[in-house]
């Protein structure tokens, strides 16, 4: 069932990234061809009021498309309701509102986790770890998913988001040194070595941590906690993926180690969700997040990408010549489902079903 739900709340996400795009063509009077979530072969394909609808094998994300991409289209190409005879701002705005989707459903899902769930009690001590990265500092020495930090070199960590900077501060001050670690896990606790290794001058143990949250939800007394709730859970989200992508920039050889494919992904969310509807809601923002972050990336076939053509046709004053565009959005193509491919594969691989059946 958590599997199950991760991967509707991935779908979810992605509906709503590409219906961003639908409605801001659609309110402006331009002229849309087909909505479909994920790519390759048509699963589902159903016409109304000519625009086609599908669902695809390949649930690696999805597209809108417009009559200006189709060779064979009725639609003259002197039509002023084509998106490319639009002016360039009316343009942008559609290539731009995806990730304005993704962003606002963040916000609206933490917004309403605080206003009819409640805020996480946060009164728990420590840090909870939810991911271990294969080969790092924080599985060599024993850490795995669900274990809560208590502790470092005998020093409580106390409770909440302050949990995780004092660890995170911490470990950042100690490359290369041993750490004394008291972790608890399924109400059992003992103490571990933990000794970060060195990146870009800082300490690292490839870990992923949250505030240790038992599901339980506490009411806000006031609309303007809700409001400061909401706001900074988004902003740290956002600030840290934005971190996350520039190291991958900045550091690929030891990034790329923890980019995530769809089977992390929903395995992530599995995760979260069993710490109830809180949880889910936490990975919905998350991949939200990430969906509008990674959708800005400069890079063919993402919204970035399309965003920067349009942004160089401005500075040109005329359009790019269509075989460079072809051959950039092809290339993007190639490259996302050859990546998504290999991240398979190793996510797969790296599944605890999977394991135990390598050691047998």
């Amino acid at each position: 069932m958590h599997i199950f739900a991760s991967i509707s709340v991935l779908a979810l996400l992605i509906f709503f990234h590409e219906a961003g795009h639908f409605l801001a063509a659609t309110i402006q009077g331009i002229k849309v061809s087909g909505f479909s979530i994920g790519f390759g072969p048509a699963i589902i394909e159903k016409e109304f009021k000519g625009v086609t609808y599908s669902l695809r094998a390949l649930p690696l994300g999805g597209f809108v498309s417009f009559p200006d991409d189709e060779k064979n289209s009725d639609v003259s190409k002197d039509d002023p309701n084509l998106l490319s005879n639009r002016p360039i701002s009316q343009r942008l705005f559609v290539i731009s509102a995806g990730v304005i989707a993704n962003l606002l459903i963040a916000w609206i899902v933490l917004c309403g986790q605080a206003t009819f769930i409640g805020l996480p009690n946060q009164t728990n001590p420590g840090v909870l770890i939810i991911d271990v990265q294969q080969k790092q500092a924080a599985a060599l020495s024993g850490l795995t998913a669900g274990d809560q930090i208590i502790s470092i070199n005998g020093i409580n960590l106390g409770t909440g988001q302050e949990a995780v900077e004092s660890m995170v501060k911490k470990i950042q001050k100690s490359p290369d040194t041993t750490l004394s670690i008291e972790k608890s896990s399924n109400g059992i606790t003992e103490i571990v070595k933990l000794t970060p290794t060195e990146y870009l001058g800082n300490g690292k143990i490839g870990a992923q941590l949250q505030v240790n949250f038992d599901g339980s939800m506490v009411s806000a007394k006031s609309f303007s906690e809700v409001f400061n709730y909401t706001n900074s859970k988004f902003s740290n989200l956002l600030i840290k993926t934005i971190e996350g992508y520039k190291s991958l920039f900045t550091n690929f050889s030891s990034t790329s180690k923890q980019l995530s494919g769809p089977v992390k992904i929903v395995e992530l969310g599995a995760q979260l969700s069993d710490q109830g509807a809180s949880g889910l809601i936490l990975f919905a923002a998350l991949i939200s997040i990430n969906l509008a972050v990674l959708n800005s990336l400069p890079l063919p076939l993402l919204d970035g990408g399309q965003f920067t053509l349009i942004i160089i046709e401005a500075l040109r004053g005329r359009p790019i010549p269509e075989k460079i565009q072809l051959w950039f959005m092809q290339s993007g193509f190639v490259l996302l489902v050859g990546l998504s491919i290999v991240l398979i594969i190793r996510d797969t691989a790296q599944l605890e079903i999977f394991k135990q059946f390598a050691n047998r």
